[in-house]
């Protein structure tokens, strides 16, 4: 059930429609809630899916990744992070990140995104530009 009390909510996260033309299964809590300047999304990642749209910093975004069942694996320009669940990644903002569930994994990754500012662009990385 969704509820709004003025500056209160409550969504139902089965009410949450799928975001189109995405490379996971995102669904926005931010646009369900009317939120304008937190970021707030869950994620599902089958094997071999990723969860940003591109490997990417922000100028200003702090983000985060609460992993709430599977292991999720994050690439960066010097490792790769493996989050396991009931684990939380944080990228600060300038900081390059590709958030996957591997092809090789046994089951799909579910998690909840947050960022700060709401509004601040995916600046897009590219490896290969470093060497």
């Amino acid at each position: 059930m969704n509820g709004s009390d003025g500056t209160y909510h409550v969504v139902a996260a089965d009410s949450l429609d799928p975001t189109p033309d995405y490379p996971c299964t995102r669904q926005s809590i931010s646009e369900a809630a009317g939120l304008s300047m937190l970021a707030a999304a869950t994620y599902t990642l089958a094997p071999g899916e990723q969860l940003p749209r591109t490997y990417h910093s922000h100028d200003q975004r702090e983000e985060l990744f609460y992993v709430l069942s599977g292991e999720l694996s994050v690439e960066t320009p010097d490792r790769t992070y493996s989050v396991p669940e009931e684990s939380v990644f944080v990228a600060e903002p300038d900081s390059p990140h590709r958030a996957y569930n591997p092809e090789t994994a046994d089951e799909s990754v579910s998690v909840l995104g947050v960022g700060a500012p709401q509004y601040d662009p995916a600046k897009p990385y590219d490896p290969a530009d470093e060497t």
